[in-house]
């Protein structure tokens, strides 16, 4: 079991670099220049050099790569004397970090990861991301959390009531579901019931998780969470309703279970107790990948509601092209499937032993 768990996190571990290095180079040959950006176009071109020194840009393209490596490496080598080397161990950078041990000059550091900072607000852009991440989180797992209760108990019901009114229904809204792209989807959930039926629902079709009132004084909205979750839950909510409905229907057709209905079991007890568990696996499997799909394609269902979570960062940086935000949002997004990807299949690996053999 072991073995199987550092293979799978060696695998994560070469998928994080892949994604940082095609991040490095693909935001690295965008046109535009951070320095400008940041002092304005009346910059003089002292002020200028002095920030692209800064930020390392005047250095060979491999030289940066390596410095973007030991930035985001919890453990780094750093120089802690030369101001002038490109490793020097800035307090401004690193706000605090252990040292682990020194060889000559350079010493290897314990660190929280440094994602740079934003070319506009000057702020961490580590502090953005965990300002506005949890926001796309409660999101995320609610939309989750609805799809899952409400595509499984659709999808149990369909197979079980196969081929009647209910069952084609289900299909029919699933097909619908997954046909109809999010932020349509949220266009006219936020018109209907936040606008046209504002006075029946009390929704409003804009709002965040928190709201400021008349007094400037901030108050958890959780009104405001019910639209944009049924938004994002409709996709995952149809791939549900099919998926269990099929693989329920697979495992009712098995030997063992025609054998407990043999046996006089009654059906409802052979499908929730024996059929069903069996059938959840490849749910479950679906269930944690759309998560960490909708961590990242929470994008235009945040612009649509006006919720302020990562994606609408990530969107106001796009238009700002303050390219450090989404880079680092990027990699956010990466680790966060690659974590749950490596988490799935090591309880995979627990639960069957067969898996830990593939």
């Amino acid at each position: 079991m072991i073995k199987f768990i550092i293979k799978r996190l060696f695998y994560g571990f070469l998928v994080l670099l892949g994604v940082i290095t095609v991040v490095f180079l693909l935001f690295n040959v965008l046109p535009g220049d951070p320095a400008r950006m940041m002092l304005g176009q009346r910059a003089d071109q002292a002020s200028i050099d002095a920030i692209n020194k800064d930020l390392g840009r005047d250095k060979p393209m491999a030289t940066q790569f390596l410095m973007y490596l030991n930035d985001l490496s919890p453990l780094s080598i750093h120089d802690p004397a030369n101001k002038e080397h490109y490793l020097y161990l800035s307090r401004e950078k690193y706000s605090s970090y252990v040292k682990l041990f020194s060889a000559g000059s350079k010493v290897m550091v314990l660190k929280y990861p440094y994602l740079r900072r934003s070319y506009i607000t000057k702020r961490k852009v580590s502090d953005i991301v965990i300002e506005t991440l949890p926001e796309t989180a409660i999101l995320a797992f609610a939309s989750i959390t609805f799809g899952a209760i409400f595509g499984i108990l659709l999808g149990i019901f369909s197979a079980i009531k196969k081929n009647s009114w209910f069952d084609k229904s289900s299909l029919i809204f699933a097909i619908f579901g997954m046909a109809l792209p999010s932020f349509f989807m949220g266009l006219l959930i936020a018109w209907f019931f936040g606008f046209v039926l504002r006075d029946y629902t009390g929704l409003n079709n804009v709002g965040s998780l928190y709201s400021i009132d008349d007094f400037g004084d901030e108050h958890l909205d959780l009104k405001n969470l019910i639209l944009p979750t049924i938004t994002l839950g409709l996709r995952p909510l149809a791939i549900i309703i099919q998926l269990t409905r099929s693989s329920l229907l697979d495992v009712l057709s098995q030997d063992y279970i025609r054998t407990a209905t043999a046996k006089g079991l009654g059906f409802y007890r052979v499908v929730f107790k024996h059929a069903l568990k069996n059938a959840l696996n490849p749910v479950i499997t679906a269930i944690s990948g759309w998560f960490a799909g909708l961590m990242a394609g929470a994008v235009f269902v945040e612009i649509i509601f006006n919720w302020k979570g990562i994606g609408y960062e990530v969107v106001d940086a796009l238009n700002k092209n303050d390219l450090p935000v989404v880079m680092g949002a990027t990699l956010i997004f990466a680790m966060i499937f690659v974590i749950i990807n490596i988490g799935v299949d090591i309880v995979y690996g627990i639960l069957d032993p067969r898996v830990r053999v593939q």
